[in-house]
């Protein structure tokens, strides 16, 4: 190699799955020290590009090279071994090991040829502190939030010392706190001449931290920029190849009578405290705040999937204080969480299933489910919420966007008062987020009643008709819609 030169080049890389061909013909480079941003709707095939890179997927032709040599690994740890690494969207830790087993799984460090577990809770921690994360490195995984484990996926990468990470959503999950300590590693990175390969559908994020831009569409390289500061509407127009007028709808105006009351909610475990605030019919109410603030779990307790150790709910009027998701879904409240292929699907079934699980009564009689029955109600489903996708189709066989679809479908079939959306547009491309605020906006206007909580602030903002700003599980302040912004918000989530 010499001075200049990209350490990784792609020319020509294509990708079939029998008849159907998914990348065409991609060209890539990727020099040190820059961060390039990759980027495109689901489907658009950044995962798979990345995955070739990475040594999970094989491509079908084409050819790479990596520090001027050939380049094509067997298997990701073929690609770790040559500096490669690559951080998941989705979550790939063991629940059952500790942090620091899970940042050094697969290539502990040894002493006199055993594992050297102080060396490993030492140089973990030392990574958890690069991210800002106070939690002991011996602590199990399992039981925390998807924000911290998502925080302990980058801190693996950091690990790694690779000469190229890819990092698939890093901070779909992060609040502004933890986005920040993130872009300090990626900006000590790009220093240090680390390459990296960066997908998000945050494009404000891109506008800042980006070298440059190359954006997929339909498995084709559609367009590249050569700088990362390029306004939204040309990446949004390039991604989805059609002009984009305004990505938040006109949101209708709520009615006076209320439907949901909270009253002086506190959680057992101390996660929030003493929280109350009422959401009118036809209202879409936002809730905000850092992660760790709270959030999650107050709308678990109002939907009676975690406990509830003092306060009140109810509904219109009538106090329904739920003990139990079934409690809650009785009385018209539904909850989308914010981890839909854990929490919010069954991935191995079909999407007429997981619609019908919701939904016995509309599809079983004498407590069978009847074929005819299920197909009918799903198709008329998946046709309401514009889901890209077959009754017969597995869910893990769907993008992001359209298995949150599927998850909308499944609840908002039993036509619920209330409505808890938690991260609902997490980890899906822009296309698919204009179509799930179209959706909330049609709830709105149907005249029910819409809980948004998100850590994107924008989207909390432009959906919003108020926002209760959430801070180390306190209520810290509601804010109309006229008065909120992101410095409002954010003085209120730091105090």
């Amino acid at each position: 190699m010499t001075a200049g030169d990209p350490i990784l080049s792609l020319r020509g890389i294509r990708k079939s799955y029998g008849p159907a061909e998914v990348l065409h013909g991609v060209d890539l480079d990727i020099h040190a020290g820059e961060v390039v941003a990759l980027l495109g709707e689901n489907g658009a095939g950044k995962s798979t590009l990345s995955g070739i890179i990475a040594g999970s997927i094989d491509p079908s032709a084409g050819k790479m090279t990596w520090q001027g040599a050939p380049y094509a690994p067997a298997n990701p740890r073929e690609a770790i071994d040559r500096g490669v690494g690559l951080i998941h969207q989705e979550l790939r830790l063991l629940p059952h090991l500790s942090i620091a087993e899970n940042v050094y799984v697969g290539r502990y460090p040894t002493k006199f040829g055993c594992i050297d577990r102080a060396r490993m809770v030492a140089d973990a921690t030392e990574q958890l502190e690069r991210l800002g994360l106070t939690i002991p490195a011996t602590r199990q995984v399992q039981g925390l939030s998807t924000a911290n484990q998502q925080l302990i996926e980058i801190a693996k990468a950091l690990a790694l010392n690779a000469k190229l990470l890819i990092l698939d959503e890093p901070t779909a999950s992060l609040g502004g706190a933890e986005v920040e300590l993130l872009f300090r590693q990626v900006e000590k990175l790009r220093a240090e001449g680390v390459g990296i390969v960066y997908i998000s559908h945050r494009l404000e994020e891109i506008r800042r931290i980006a070298d440059r831009i190359v954006v997929l569409r339909d498995g084709e390289k559609v367009r590249e920029f050569e700088k990362g500061d390029v306004e939204v509407r040309a990446i949004v127009e390039s991604m989805v190849g059609r002009s984009l007028e305004r990505m938040f709808p006109e949101m209708p105006v709520p009615r006076d009578d209320i439907t949901l009351s909270v009253e002086n909610l506190s959680s057992p475990r101390g996660d929030f405290n003493d929280v109350s605030f009422e959401v009118r019919k036809g209202e879409i109410f936002g809730i905000a705040g850092l992660v760790g603030a709270g959030r999650t779990e107050l709308v678990r307790a109002i939907t009676g999937a975690d406990p509830i150790a003092s306060g009140r709910v109810l509904m219109n009027g009538e106090e329904i204080t739920p003990r139990h998701p079934a409690d809650a879904i009785s009385h018209g409240i539904a909850l989308v969480p914010e981890d839909r292929k854990d929490q919010g699907l069954i991935l191995k079934h079909s999407i007429a299933e997981n619609i019908g699980y919701c939904n016995k009564e509309a599809v079983t009689r004498g407590g069978f489910m009847l074929a005819g029955r299920l197909r009918a109600f799903t198709d008329r489903n998946i046709e309401r919420f514009g889901v890209k996708g077959r009754g017969a189709q597995n869910a893990d066989e769907m993008s992001g966007g359209n298995q949150q679809k599927v998850v909308l479908a499944k609840w908002l079939a039993r036509d619920p008062e209330v409505v808890v959306m938690d991260e609902p547009t997490r980890g899906i491309d822009v296309g698919a987020r204009s179509s799930i605020y179209e959706i909330i906006r049609d709830l709105a206007r149907d005249g029910r009643s819409v809980v948004v909580v998100s850590s994107d602030l924008e989207e909390v903002l432009g959906v919003s008709h108020r926002i209760l700003v959430m801070a180390q599980g306190r209520q810290a302040g509601i804010l109309d819609r006229r008065e909120a912004n992101d410095v409002s918000v954010m003085e209120l989530a730091t105090t």
